[in-house]
C-alpha cells in the first residue's frame, strides 16, 4: 500500500467521523445558549433559574415584549424549565416564539404561536405550538414571566393594529402592522 493510498483511506474514515459527528452535535441544541443568542439576554445555567437570575440585571414582567425571553417554570416533565424568545406580538394573548428544543430534540422552530390561557390574562400559563400535533399542544405551561434585554421594555404600543395571516396551518404567521 502506497502512502498516497494510505493518506486516501485516512481522509475518507476521517470524513466519515466528521459526518456522523455532526448530526450528533446538532441533535443537542439546547434551548438556554439558543435563547441567550437570540435575544441578547446574558444569562446561563438551567432554564428554570433565569427568572432568579435576572433580579436586578434585566427588568422582567408580565407584558410579552418583541426580542424578551419567555421563561417557563420548573415541572415534572420539563424539570429543567424553559426559556424561548418572543419575535413577534400577534394580539394581547398571543404571541410567536422561536426556541430550541421544543417539538424536536435539538430542533429549532422559528415564529410558532403561543396563547395566554391563564384565567387572569397574565401570561403566568400558556400552550404553545407542538410540531408532532401540528398545533398548539395539550399542555398549559406555567410561566415565570417575561426578561427583556435592554431597549425591549416599551410598552406593546396601544394604538397598533395587528392584522395575521395562517401559513397553511402550520403555526407560523405572517404579521401586518396597521397603525390607527
Amino acid at each position: 500500500m502506497t502512502i498516497k493510498t494510505l493518506a486516501a483511506r485516512f481522509a475518507l474514515v476521517f470524513s466519515c467521523i466528521l459526518m456522523t459527528s455532526a448530526p450528533a452535535f446538532a441533535r443537542g441544541l439546547q434551548c438556554v445558549p439558543f435563547a441567550r443568542d437570540a435575544s441578547g439576554i446574558e444569562i446561563r445555567g438551567n432554564a428554570y433559574t433565569w427568572w432568579d437570575q435576572a433580579a436586578g440585571r434585566y427588568a422582567r414582567g408580565r407584558t410579552p415584549k418583541v426580542g424578551a425571553v419567555l421563561a417557563f417554570a420548573s415541572i415534572a416533565k420539563m424539570r429543567n424549565g424553559h426559556v424561548a424568545m418572543v419575535s413577534e406580538i400577534v394580539n394581547e394573548r398571543e404571541v410567536l416564539l422561536t426556541h430550541a428544543n421544543w417539538s424536536t430534540r435539538g430542533g429549532i422552530e422559528r415564529n410558532v404561536r403561543a396563547v395566554d390561557v391563564s384565567e387572569a390574562g397574565d401570561w403566568s400559563k400558556v400552550r404553545v405550538w407542538y410540531g408532532p400535533m401540528r398545533g398548539l399542544g395539550l399542555t398549559a405551561y406555567p410561566t415565570k414571566g417575561f426578561i427583556y434585554r435592554d431597549g425591549a421594555d416599551e410598552p406593546f404600543a396601544e394604538s397598533t393594529t395587528i392584522a395575521t395571516k395562517s401559513a397553511g396551518g402550520r403555526g407560523i404567521s405572517t404579521l401586518v402592522a396597521i397603525e390607527d
